[in-house]
């Protein structure tokens, strides 16, 4: 974020510069459409409603989201195509709420095991809309998802429960990394995944038009070929960790947590008004410390209590005074939005707008 921070700015406080976050959604909206790519970005990175109204107007299909909560919330607000981009498993609270949704907006969802797959027809037996499915297939991160051969055994599952199955999704986590080529060969499993499980689901009769991928790391590597929707996130805001692996740069990143110097105990370090309940916890191999900050590109964040966060500075560097305000950009932006209560909306160092973090703690 390089806008300067409003004067008078109560702290600490999430600071979304306008114009970037515009950009940002313009950017990979026509980037999406230059290579032929349905867009469905994913709304766990922002969760507010403004911020969704806009990627639609921009072009997006519609949203993909974690969990009910979030789909629950955005529906609330009026988004009525939603994609729950997770391997759902339905107790009877979430069966009841997945079933009202389900009749309220166009409604997709994970699975990625048999009898998860009947669970969610269990569920979704006699809902006024049809619901879909996507099997989820594991692309290379292993965290969830199913062999790309083994795709058709959970579609074939899903259709027995009643359910529509459209096609298969994956997410290739392991493109987040600070080397180039390796985003570039997450990507390229990503797609030799998808288009083994989609043909594993069409060997079986299933049908498999919806091949949905992608990530804010890997979108500079799209091509041509087998997928056909992605489902990147943080691009809206970036992060500390997109800066450091390379996949924006300072001007493209549209949020920081403004803080304010609470303390100067020496020449060589100061702290602010920003702790883990403001920034996160995340750390990253390729992040120095616990943020990064625009006006102190060499300093660290080295350490982070719940209302402190302690910068070091180089030697040679001078601080700022105290009652200073200062943006930090969080590691990994998601997990600070899901703190705040609001974001602030700024042009040119002017407070325009506030939005409420709607599906704030949405995490079931």
């Amino acid at each position: 974020m390089t806008t300067p921070l409003p004067d008078g700015l109560p702290t600490p406080a999430l600071v979304v510069d306008l114009d970037v976050l515009d950009r940002n959604i313009a950017r990979m909206a026509e980037a999406s459409r230059a290579y032929g790519f349905a867009l469905r970005p994913h709304a766990k990175s922002h969760k507010c409603p403004q911020i969704a109204e806009r990627q639609l107007r921009s072009g997006a299909r519609g949203l993909s989201v974690a969990t009910i909560g979030e789909a629950e919330a955005l529906a609330r607000s009026g988004v009525d195509d939603l994609f729950i981009a997770y391997p759902v498993w339905l107790d009877a609270d979430k069966a009841r709420r997945l079933r009202r949704l389900a009749d309220d907006v166009a409604l997709r969802v994970g699975v990625e095991s048999v009898e998860g797959a009947r669970r969610l027809g269990d569920a979704l037996r006699g809902s006024a809309r049809t619901v879909e499915v996507l099997v989820e297939v594991d692309s290379g991160v292993h965290r969830t998802g199913v062999l790309p051969d083994a795709a058709g055994e959970i579609g074939k599952a899903a259709d027995d429960a009643g359910l529509r199955v459209v096609g298969v999704f994956t997410f290739p986590g392991h493109g987040y990394a600070h080397d180039p080529t390796a985003r570039e060969r997450a990507a390229r499993d990503e797609e030799r995944a998808l288009s083994e499980a989609a043909e594993s689901l069409r060997h079986l009769g299933l049908d498999a038009h919806v091949v949905s991928g992608g990530s804010t790391p890997t979108a500079g590597q799209w091509q041509p070929g087998p997928v056909n929707e992605l489902r990147p996130g943080v691009y809206v805001f970036n992060d500390a960790l997109q800066l450091a692996i390379g996949t924006c740069d300072v001007a493209d990143v549209a949020l920081a947590a403004a803080g304010t110097v609470v303390s100067v105990p020496a020449p060589d370090r100061f702290v602010l008004d920003l702790g883990s309940k403001v920034l996160g916890a995340d750390t990253s191999p390729w992040v120095t410390g616990h943020g990064y900050l625009p006006a102190f590109p060499q300093a660290t964040i080295t350490g982070l209590w719940e209302h402190h966060a302690i910068v070091h500075l180089p030697e040679g560097v001078r601080g700022p005074h105290l009652g200073a305000l200062i943006a930090v950009v969080p590691n990994h932006v998601c997990t600070p939005v899901n703190l705040a209560d609001e974001l602030v909306g700024v042009r040119e160092g002017e407070v325009v707008d506030r939005w409420a973090v709607t599906a704030r703690g949405a995490n079931t």
